[in-house]
């Protein structure tokens, strides 16, 4: 699907989609449980994939009101009568390789072309070297995987700066190991927030664990050297339910399109505080010269269009945000530098990249380092283009913030893969007054 958006000013109420990562982390969670009920999930592509992941383990989703009422395997996954197919999550791939390295025989994991593309070999060594078996079929490091167990716990290294994705998994399949399992980390941590966010949903499943020598700041996991997670646990949320909170990734496109757009503002709802890294996108848009307002306490996002200037934004710990900052960075006066980003480019597809060659195309200023983004606003004038998203769902969104204040029409191919995190969001925006054709 095409998407053709013109400039627009926008203002009324948006209400933020719950949280893609916490949805996976809950139903996985509730997978390795006996059950429980997962409330306000994200019901899009991906968390639909560790949803069929579950069941292939023996477990059960179904919709409820609400909700996905889970019935798990408690802690012992069936080896699956046949090949996973992951689709284009990566979350479900990394997660549930953790899983199928707990089951007694041999679990297939694949996905599309772009998960097939994506790096998994610092993970399959770890399971390596948990005594159990993991191979990528070609060789490279990538999907399809195939992974045979059972791993009874133990300790294992891996990098922490390809993707904190591997430490979730291991932190949640050790969990019901009969050892625990011990990680020591080979680089620095990258995406922190975002084992936090794993340690609070085991928190809140009755499971204990804990990164190792960290610096004690407000993001838990920041500066740790290791985690560790005692064995023989099980997963048992209070009272059998979970709720997700809103999700920041998603708050942040309708923040951005606040500042770019809402001459007579606009409320974004759903902005509980979390664990989540991105929140840091209030920040940043106050940083910018946006004029935002964030009531913590009612989960309510006051913002409306703002004069905007660049500045410097480390992503090594919000790595998501790239292409929402980078579309705020083409509007804004002066430079927008975004550093520590070379994590970024092994996500769906290469994100720093993507936004350097389309936001060229519509008339954006923008030089590509290898760890580095950098948008020159003050040389970028946006005009309509076509433009391609990648089959990426956040470059999709970012460049269609790009639209609304492009002259004359922006044309985005592949709108489509919204679904895999905000399948409104085209809905949402119109909502607000922007003007939308699909094609």
């Amino acid at each position: 699907m095409d998407v053709t958006i013109t400039r627009a000013s926008l203002r009324g109420t948006a209400q933020a989609p719950p949280s893609k990562s916490y949805t996976h982390r809950a139903i996985l969670a509730a997978g390795y449980a006996s059950g429980a009920t997962v409330y306000d999930p994200l019901d899009s592509a991906d968390p639909h994939a560790t949803a069929r992941a579950i069941e292939a383990f023996g477990g059960d989703v179904s919709a409820v009101d609400g909700g996905f009422a889970v019935e798990g395997f408690a802690g012992v996954p069936d080896v699956p009568a046949n090949v996973i197919d992951c689709g284009n999550s990566g979350t479900t791939m990394r997660l549930v390789t953790g899983t199928a390295a707990l089951a007694d025989g041999i679990t297939v994991l694949t996905g599309d072309d772009s998960l097939r593309s994506r790096p998994q070999g610092p993970l399959l060594d770890a399971i390596e070297g948990l005594g159990g078996r993991a191979e990528s079929t070609r060789g490279n490091g990538q999907a399809p995987l195939v992974i045979e167990g059972p791993v009874s716990g133990g300790r294992v290294s891996i990098p922490g700066d390809v993707s904190s994705q591997y430490i979730t998994a291991l932190l949640m399949a050790g969990a019901v190991t009969e050892e625990g399992i011990e990680i020591d980390l080979e680089t620095e941590l990258k995406s922190a927030p975002y084992v936090d966010i794993t340690l609070e949903v085991l928190s809140a499943f009755g499971v204990e664990a804990e990164p190792v020598g960290a610096d004690g700041g407000e993001v838990r996991s920041a500066g740790a050297s290791g985690f560790r997670v005692p064995g023989g646990q099980t997963y048992e949320p209070e009272g059998g339910e979970y709720h997700v909170p809103g999700d920041f990734s998603s708050i942040s496109y309708l923040l951005a399109a606040g500042v770019l757009a809402a001459d007579e503002g606009l409320t974004v709802r759903g902005a509980q505080p979390s664990a989540q890294g991105d929140t840091a996108i209030v920040g940043i848009a106050e940083r910018m010269g946006g004029d935002v307002q964030w009531d913590r306490e009612a989960g309510e996002i006051e913002v409306s269009k703002s004069e905007l200037s660049g500045i410097t934004v480390d992503v090594g710990d919000t790595p998501d945000l790239l292409p929402t900052i980078a579309t705020l960075g083409a509007v804004a006066d002066g430079e927008t530098r975004i550093t520590n980003c070379e994590h970024v480019r092994y996500k769906e597809t290469d994100r720093v990249s993507a936004m350097a060659t389309e936001l060229g195309k519509l008339g954006a200023s923008v030089t590509e380092y290898e760890d580095e983004l950098v948008v020159h606003g003050e040389d970028s004038e946006l005009s309509g283009a076509i433009v391609d998203g990648y089959d990426d769902h956040r470059i999709v969104m970012a460049l269609s913030l790009a639209g609304l204040v492009a002259e004359g029409e922006t044309v985005v191919r592949g709108a489509e893969h919204v679904d895999v995190s905000f399948p409104d969001f085209f809905d949402v925006l119109y909502d607000l007054g922007a003007t939308i054709q699909r094609q």
